[in-house]
């Protein structure tokens, strides 16, 4: 069915600013844990671990997940979950998710309505949602995106997209890092070479633009969700858990 799809979480343990990222513990349960709990509780097909480290894998299977061990050397989590679908046998118009291992509070609407949006002109889907906040406009963390009428992504920067000309504009939009593809275009991606405007902003879904490929953004209205990149992220993270567990 064309609306059917399978999750893949990358899960590494090799994080500078937060070594084994995955097993650190947020209000009582692991990164992955809540992770995989958040999809095993969507409507996707089924769930698999992507990783490389052994004790991500035991612990991940202790959870009763799904796990396919990848190589060492992969630069990002897309050519991660390229060999674990690979290693899957997953057939070239397989749908998959790419919900990563540090967002376990990704809401469940964007997570079971985005591969919904995968069609022949639109071969990458992504979200994004309202940013009001001036401060979180300013902040090179917050990636912006600028998408058209027909809602494709025209480009993603750490900058403030569209610039401040004017003070009325009130469409700045905030990139979620979730994608949905089928697997044959997973496996295209997972080639290409980087480009310069991705080098320079250090985003890679830049690559897949300066590459041709068509993304389409969906605008999703709900709370923002706090991804784990760094100790204050990890902190937030436990004080959001410990008053919505």
């Amino acid at each position: 069915m064309a609306d059917e799809f399978v999750i893949i979480v990358p899960a590494r343990a090799g994080s500078s600013r937060l070594p084994n990222k995955p097993l650190l513990e947020i209000n009582g349960k692991s990164l992955l844990a809540r992770v995989f709990e958040l999809a095993e509780s969507s409507r996707a097909k089924a769930t698999f671990i992507a990783t490389d480290n052994e004790a991500i894998r035991d612990h991940a299977e202790s959870l009763g997940a799904s796990v396919i061990m990848t190589k060492e050397d992969h630069i990002s989590g897309l050519d991660r979950i390229a060999e674990a679908a690979n290693i899957l046998g997953l057939s070239a118009d397989t749908r998959i998710l790419n919900l990563q291992g540090d967002e376990p509070f990704m809401p469940l609407e964007i997570i079971n309505s985005l591969t919904g949006n995968l069609s022949n002109e639109f071969t990458i889907a992504t979200a994004c949602l309202l940013l009001s906040d001036s401060e979180a406009i300013k902040n090179p963390n917050e990636v912006k995106v600028v998408r058209s009428l027909s809602k494709r992504a025209m480009y993603f920067s750490r900058s403030v997209i569209p610039n401040e000309f004017t003070s009325s504009y009130d469409n700045y939009l905030k990139h979620l890092g979730i994608y949905a593809y089928e697997n044959k275009t997973l496996q295209e991606l997972s080639v290409l070479q980087p480009t310069p405007n991705e080098l320079q902003e250090k985003l890679e879904q830049l690559r897949f633009l300066d590459h041709g490929y068509n993304i389409f953004v969906e605008n999703y209205v709900c709370e923002p969700p706090i991804g784990i990149d760094t100790p204050a992220d990890l902190e937030k993270a436990i004080m959001f858990a410990r008053t919505h567990d």
